[in-house]
């Protein structure tokens, strides 16, 4: 019998993802337990979805983090282990157009908060991290942390758009405005930057005329809901392999993007 993979999450709101995750793994559709749950706010109304299950919890407050830091930057201490001038030379978070004070700030204070975070999820070593509606971005700090090794991702998302198309945070809105005539939801391995990482896995629907933000949103958590738990499932089977491909643009420059392969289940 394959040994249950240990599986962290981590919520900013409800935790419809993170419930349907709970459900799968105790059904065993998911060859998983999750040993941990944490937010990024005490409004988090996951946590008590959480807690009916038995999961232990816990929360970095952000918005706290920010306002102290903005309010007394010279109090701010950052991780003895990170390096704020190689991780922001890193990260992709912000374009090179922001300004660098502004810059700088934003990174230290995610910095401390992601600290915070890994001190919380030592004790229950997951294998795999799964961000369940959680709307922070993770910097390298955090990343290179947890993904121990560069080769073997182990912190994965969803988005409710068809990446690469609607990065950011409201995907079905920006689906829904732009007019298409078809919407979905991706799940990913994450990387330095917003919605960048290769991808796992894909649903679309057809979205009608007839459609509204609302049965837009309704139609895609529908199928998060079923797209999340396989993804899982198959890192839980060990059947995802990450690979870089290269290939030749149209002008001549090579270019490399790297590509989720899902492999045939063991026999």
């Amino acid at each position: 019998m394959r040994s249950k993979i240990r599986i962290g999450a981590l919520i900013s709101g409800g935790g419809t993802n993170l419930q349907a995750i709970i459900d799968a793994c105790e059904a065993g559709t998911i060859d998983g337990r999750i040993v941990f749950v944490g937010a990024d706010t005490p409004a988090a109304k996951g946590l008590e979805r959480a807690k009916r299950h038995g999961i232990p919890t816990f929360m970095v407050d952000y918005g706290d983090i920010i306002r102290r830091c903005k309010e007394t930057p010279e109090a701010l201490t950052l991780p003895a282990d990170g390096d704020i001038a190689a991780i922001m030379a890193k990260q992709s978070l912000l374009g090179p157009t922001a300004p660098a004070e502004k810059a700088r700030l934003f990174i230290a204070t995610r910095m401390v908060a992601e600290a915070g975070l890994l001190a919380a999820m030592a004790e229950y070593r997951p294998d795999l991290l799964v961000l369940a509606g959680f709307m922070r971005n993770l910097t390298p700090y955090f990343i290179d942390r947890f993904n121990t090794d560069p080769g073997y991702p182990r912190i994965m998302n969803i988005h409710p758009a068809l990446l690469p198309a609607f990065p950011g945070v409201d995907g079905y809105g920006d689906t829904f405005r732009y007019g298409c005539k078809v919407g979905g939801c991706t799940v990913h391995f994450i990387d330095y930057g917003e919605d960048s990482g290769p991808i796992i896995g894909q649903r679309s629907f057809v979205i009608e005329e007839s459609d509204t933000l609302e049965s837009v949103k309704k139609k895609g958590l529908a199928l998060e809901w079923q797209l999340y738990p396989q993804c899982i499932q198959w890192f839980a089977e060990n059947r995802l392999q990450v690979v870089t491909m290269t290939y030749t643009l149209d002008d001549g420059r090579i270019a490399q993007r790297r590509v989720v392969r899902v492999a045939q289940p063991e026999k």
